[in-house]
């Protein structure tokens, strides 16, 4: 499981997956939301501006990673 170290309180999900390169840009980060394909704590979240905190953990096409 990768890490993501977090600079502020919080940081919203589709700037996550652009951040940690699991997209190339908001576009097709907003789609990915959209059709469900990301985890969020285990469950799947339909929410673009969900607001990602330390301790969170998102997956993504095999991919894991933690918020710290």
């Amino acid at each position: 499981m990768e890490t993501f170290t977090l600079k502020g309180e919080y940081i919203h999900l589709i700037q996550l997956l652009k951040a940690v390169n699991w997209v190339e840009n908001g576009a097709q980060a907003q789609e990915v939301v959209t059709e469900g394909r990301v985890s969020y704590n285990g469950e799947i979240d339909y929410r673009k501006r969900l607001k990602v905190r330390p301790g969170d953990i998102i997956k993504f096409e095999g991919k894991e990673i933690k918020v710290i």
